[in-house]
């Protein structure tokens, strides 16, 4: 299984996102976090394809897209071309689900459902063939720096249970929300191989906050 950290570009610096990409990309770092807002999915709004199209053309990160929008199939084209590799589409959003990642698979790009943290694991029952990740919100979505929801670490296991059943063993779990120094380790060894983390990154030496949390990921790697 693959573990990796994915910084979460929402908590960047905006004044100096190409020198600070550039600064993970030095430390190691492999994926890229990237937070997309409709101001009607979650009360925020974020940015969307030409920022992520200008950021393509310098960073060799894979650029993993979380999609907090109502109907994201909308957007599954555009935001190939802009650059994305992972397409991640909230389930609560999406009025035909099964469609969806069919469209993000056609696209050529990898798949991801995300589920809120009061939407039961039954809703992937009938895609877990379609999805490459599964995302785990553990914290309610729409803003930066919130605090870990301690459900979410049983809510992991569970799902790494449920997949492991169902034979989708090389299936990604993301988890997304609150993830630092004392998080991390719950969530990894709940079962989830992907880790988003954005303030625990960019608020102070982004090299040292990264080398920290890729340490604790490393013990499992």
């Amino acid at each position: 299984m693959m573990y990796q950290l994915a910084p979460s570009m929402l908590s960047a610096d905006f004044n100096k996102l190409g020198e600070q990409l550039a600064e993970l990309e030095s430390a190691g770092c492999e994926w890229l976090h990237v937070d997309v807002m409709d101001g009607m999915f979650v009360p925020s709004i974020s940015f969307g394809m030409p920022v992520i199209a200008s950021i393509r053309k310098q960073s060799k990160l894979f650029f993993d897209v979380h999609m907090m929008v109502e109907e994201p199939g909308r957007y599954v084209d555009a935001m190939k071309e802009a650059g994305a590799e992972l397409l991640c589409v909230h389930a609560e959003a999406c009025k035909h689900l099964d469609r969806t990642l069919q469209a993000i698979k056609e696209a050529g790009m990898k798949t991801g459902v995300a589920l809120n943290p009061a939407t039961p694991l039954s809703v992937i029952d009938y895609v877990m063939d379609k999805a490459d990740m599964i995302l785990i919100m553990s914290v309610n979505p729409g803003f930066g720096g919130q605090s870990y929801i301690p459900s979410a670490t049983e809510k992991i296991r569970a799902l790494r249970k449920k997949l492991d059943d169902a034979g989708y063993t090389d299936t990604w779990i993301e988890v997304d929300g609150g993830v630092k120094e004392g998080t991390a380790e719950l969530v990894l060894e709940a079962g989830a191989n992907l880790l988003v983390a954005g303030s625990a990154v960019f608020k102070g030496s982004i090299t040292e906050r990264f080398n920290i949390l890729n340490g604790i990921i490393d013990n499992y790697r």
